[in-house]
């Protein structure tokens, strides 16, 4: 399948965006453990938080977690735990080749019972449920913070409770705070006891309703859609976001602000979500350094949208980008040529651009490599390339699947083939 857009004369409209799928998985893994009875409200419609409610509704003894890596990480803790159960988890062949080993060695530390059910290292797994005793714990902290989450989530349920040390560097803290913050929404005793150790205490955690905010990682393609548009009285409106959210990419309103866009809130009341109203704000900076250690997956989105301003950039903390739905760089780097734009890479974490252009040649329309924000940063270039065509535009249901009704509202055209 193939999209093919075309951008509207001006923007101005109102977007519901989808829930946030990183507070989504979260809380349910929370809920499953809490032995809640009530799913959270506004739970994520995408395809990464429906593995997790299927897998808590069904039950199966083989679970497919399809492409959803979050649901792979946190499901591996959640099943190490849950007493007396086994379970087969396994996903797509390209989950298959997404490495896992650092987890469950930890987990097998603690006295997991997890077995290589294919390849050393990678899923499939066969789990073996039991009660685990907890303590004190060391894991690299440049890892994949879904690792770290995965941990930190089971530690109330532990006998001992979780002390779990971070060694080196310490990378995407804004996802682990926002993994303690949830925690501590359902009761539990969590925080940072030290500058790289964080301890939780064996203390059970307390079902309650629960409402999930929408999604700054939604959001961020919105912000792209007003930076790339040239009408200067553009304005979108986008609900259900919160003013001091714990969600990492909520920084997206500040470095967009360095491109031009303008973030004006309706309500700045802690803890309540309001409409956020995007303007143009007339300034644009030509160059942008910017490190996304703590928000690697707003790199597609700024990469796609400082080209095309012409800004040049900088990108550093990308580690995570190789081992994502794919390997992220170099999916930029070869789509990126096809618009014309010569991307460098350094070291498999950086990405910079010093105006270098190239023949373009999109006629073959942009790959997103089963990766759904491949898709989902590329399509609003189209504001700037007529009749950009995206390829395989179904994988947005991986994080946001009504993208395409949205761009539609806003009057985008989009012709299917």
């Amino acid at each position: 399948m193939q999209h093919i857009l075309t951008a509207p004369t001006r923007l101005d409209t109102t977007i519901q965006l989808p829930a946030s799928k990183s507070i989504s998985n979260r809380a349910l893994i929370i809920y499953a453990l809490a032995g809640g009875k009530e799913l959270p409200q506004n739970l994520s419609d995408c395809d990464d938080t429906e593995v997790i409610v299927s897998a808590l509704r069904d039950n199966p003894h083989e679970i497919d977690i399809k492409a959803a890596g979050t649901a792979m990480r946190f499901m591996t803790a959640l099943l190490a735990v849950r007493t007396g159960e086994e379970h087969v988890l396994t996903g797509t062949e390209r989950m298959k080749h997404r490495p896992i080993g650092i987890l469950v060695d930890a987990l097998r530390y603690l006295g997991a019972d997890i077995e290589y059910a294919g390849e050393e290292g990678y899923p499939p797994l066969l789990i073996r449920g039991r009660e685990l005793d907890g303590g004190l714990i060391e894991v690299p902290g440049n890892i994949s913070s879904q690792y770290i989450s995965a941990l930190l989530m089971i530690g109330p349920t532990l006998k001992n409770g979780l002390q779990l040390r971070l060694t080196g560097d310490v990378i995407s803290r804004p996802y682990i705070d926002l993994t303690l913050w949830t925690m501590r929404e359902f009761g539990a005793e969590a925080e940072w006891s030290d500058y790289d150790t964080i301890s939780i205490a064996p203390h059970p955690y307390t079902p309650r309703p629960y409402l999930i905010e929408n999604d700054w990682s939604g959001a961020s393609y919105w912000y792209e859609m007003m930076a790339l548009s040239s009408d200067i009285d553009d304005e979108i409106r986008l609900t259900g976001l919160m003013d001091g959210s714990k969600q990492g990419d909520s920084s997206v309103r500040y470095i967009f602000s360095l491109l031009g866009v303008k973030t004006l809130f309706g309500s700045t009341r802690q803890g309540e979500p309001t409409t956020v109203t995007l303007r143009h704000s007339g300034r644009c900076i030509p160059r942008l350094e910017y490190d996304f250690v703590n928000a690697p997956d707003l790199a597609q989105t700024f990469v796609v949208c400082c080209t095309l301003l012409g800004v040049h950039f900088r990108f550093t903390g990308l580690s995570t980008l190789k081992i994502k739905e794919t390997d992220r760089i170099e999916a930029l780097k070869h789509e990126m040529r096809k618009l014309g734009y010569v991307i460098h890479d350094e070291a498999d974490s950086i990405l910079y651009w010093d105006g270098e252009r190239c023949d373009a040649d999109y006629s073959g329309g942009i790959d997103t490599y089963e990766d759904h924000r491949m898709a989902l940063a590329f399509a609003p270039a189209s504001i700037r390339i007529p009749h950009l065509t995206i390829n395989h535009p179904e994988v947005v249901t991986k994080s946001y699947p009504h993208y395409w009704d949205d761009l539609r509202q806003a009057g985008f055209g989009i012709s299917e083939q």
